[in-house]
């Protein structure tokens, strides 16, 4: 059973919500699928490739380059000139068969009324895959990707200038579902709403501040249905 933080539902919605934006990865599916570990895997293997590391110290630095710089990606193209389209196909060529069908997350989205969209440091061609073998690819208006955000990755603030910039949000309205705590920083400092998925992954710790998180679950599917019970 998912758990949830104190604060009331009312703490959230004390002003109406009507733009949900959701995060991809370990967010719209439940980490314990695993999916994202195959990522993480290639991401640490094309360390290992491009800079002749053993896998411990491309570890390092692959979880130094996404603390620094937000993405791994990000770090390698800063430190080492890497062509992000060559490194977005590798690290993503993945068997996306632990993805299944959620016909209960389906419904929960279906019910959100108001407008949906995808907001990923993934690229669109991944985050597509996902959607479609989740079952509700239908339910978005947009996928915002790294491609569309210039290769500036969550959580800098001027992507999420761009991401209200592109679909004329009012984050007053926004309700944003994430799994890395830090990236929910700059949408609270814009007004929204905030809902953090915790993993229990050191990663997704990262920079946790509760002042800023106004609900919390390890479980997107089951929070969305108490929401909509509520």
């Amino acid at each position: 059973m998912s758990e949830f933080k104190k604060q009331s539902f009312h703490s959230l919605f004390d002003t109406p919500r009507d733009v949900w934006v959701f995060d991809l990865d370990n967010t719209l599916y439940a980490a314990e699928c695993d999916l994202f570990s195959q990522v993480d895997r290639k991401i640490g293997e094309y360390v290992q490739s491009l800079l002749g590391l053993d896998a411990g110290d491309a570890r390092k630095v692959q979880k130094q380059y996404l603390l620094e710089h937000g993405t791994t990606l990000k770090g390698l193209m800063a430190h080492h000139d890497v062509d992000p389209y060559h490194y977005l196909d590798s690290v993503h060529d993945i068997d996306f068969s632990p993805i299944q069908e959620d016909k209960r997350l389906r419904e929960a989205i279906e019910k959100l009324q108001g407008r949906k969209v995808v907001f990923t440091n993934a690229d669109a061609k991944y985050a597509s895959h996902v959607l479609k073998r989740l079952g509700i690819e239908d339910q978005f208006e947009d996928i915002f990707d790294i491609h569309e955000a210039r290769l500036e990755p969550k959580p800098k603030p001027t992507v999420y200038n761009q991401f209200i910039a592109k679909y004329g949000i009012d984050p007053n309205r926004a309700v944003m579902f994430e799994d890395m705590a830090r990236n929910l920083i700059p949408a609270h400092a814009m007004g929204m709403g905030t809902v953090w998925i915790n993993t229990g992954s050191v990663w997704g710790q990262a920079d946790h501040d509760p002042e800023i998180v106004h609900a919390e679950t390890n479980n997107l599917t089951d929070w969305l249905h108490a929401f909509l019970n509520r």
